[in-house]
C-alpha cells in the first residue's frame, strides 16, 4: 500500500512526500543538494521496497521539489528540521537512514538528533561538510571577499546549462553543523558507498568519515566507475545488495 500526501510543518509551510507502508526497519530516503524525490535513486529504492515488502519513505526538503519554501533562502539547519519531522511523523520503529550527497551530511544530523530511531545507516557519494571543504576552502582571499560582499556565489553546473548559485548564508549556517572535524557518536551499522570517478565529492571523504564515526560496524564500497551520480545499473543493484545485506542483520540481530 502507498500512501502520498503533504505534511504540515509548524503550520507554516507543506512537506511533499511518497510513503510506502511495510516491513520493519524502514528505509527513509534523503536526497542532494538541489534534486528532489523524483530522482533515480529513490525511484528505484520504492520500487525494490514494495516487492520486498518493506517501508519506505522519500520526500522534499524546504526548497526542493513539490514542497514549500525557495531554494536559495534554505540551509541545512531547515533541511535537518525537515528530516527530522518527517522521521518523527512518518515513520514508525527503526529505520535505515539512505543518504545521497546532500542527504549523507542530512542523514548523519539526523542519526545524532535521534539515535534510538536509527538502525543504519547508507552514504551514497555522502557529503558532510561541503560548504566548508569544497566551496569555501578552495576560494582565495579575493572571491571570498566577493562571495560576502554579493551574498552569493555563481557556479558550474555538471548537471545543465544554467549554473548553481550558492547563497553565502548556507557557508555560515553550514559551520554549524561540520561532522568531520571530530569524532561522531554514531555506533550504528554504517555503509558508505562511493564512485572512484566522482568528480564533485573526492572518495576520500568517505574514509575521512569513517574515521569520524565510533562504530565498529562500517563497510566501504568504491566504484572505479561511479560518478557522483551513482546512478548506472549496476551502481542500483548496488544499493539494493547493501539495503538486503543490512535489513537481515538487522532482523536477526540478538536481543539485549
Amino acid at each position: 500500500m502507498q500512501l502520498k500526501s503533504e505534511f504540515i510543518i509548524n503550520q507554516s509551510g507543506k512537506i511533499a512526500y511518497n510513503r510506502v507502508l511495510g516491513k520493519s526497519p524502514g528505509v527513509v530516503f534523503f536526497c542532494g543538494h538541489g534534486s528532489d524525490k523524483e530522482g533515480s535513486k529513490a525511484l528505484f529504492i520504492e520500487a525494490w521496497a514494495k516487492n520486498y515488502g518493506q517501508a519506505f519513505l522519500r520526500f522534499d526538503y524546504s526548497g526542493h521539489g513539490s514542497s514549500d519554501g525557495l531554494f536559495l533562502e534554505t540551509n541545512i539547519s531547515d533541511w535537518t528540521r525537515d528530516a527530522i519531522t518527517v522521521l518523527d511523523n512518518l515513520t514508525e520503529g527503526p529505520q535505515i537512514l539512505v543518504g545521497s550527497s546532500l542527504g549523507g551530511w542530512i542523514m548523519l544530523n539526523v542519526a545524532l538528533e535521534r539515535p534510538s530511531r536509527v538502525a543504519a545507516l547508507v552514504g551514497i557519494a555522502a557529503a558532510p561538510d561541503f560548504t566548508e571543504d569544497l566551496i569555501w576552502q578552495p576560494l582565495d582571499d579575493s572571491s571570498r571577499s566577493a562571495f560576502k560582499a554579493d551574498g552569493q556565489i555563481i557556479m558550474e553546473n555538471p548537471y545543465a546549462s544554467e549554473p548553481v548559485i550558492y547563497p553565502y548564508h548556507l557557508i555560515e549556517d553550514g559551520r554549524q553543523h561540520l561532522r568531520l572535524r571530530g569524532p561522531l557518536s554514531i555506533t550504528q551499522p554504517v555503509r558508505l558507498l562511493h564512485g572512484i570517478s566522482d568528480t564533485e565529492v573526492p572518495w576520500q571523504t568517505a574514509l575521512t568519515l569513517t574515521d569520524c564515526l565510533q562504530s565498529n560496524d562500517i563497510l566501504l564500497h568504491f566504484d572505479k566507475a561511479a560518478t557522483h551520480r551513482f546512478s548506472e545499473p549496476a551502481q542500483l543493484q548496488t544499493i539494493q545488495a547493501t539495503l538486503e545485506q543490512l535489513i537481515t542483520q538487522i532482523q536477526h540481530k540478538p536481543c539485549n
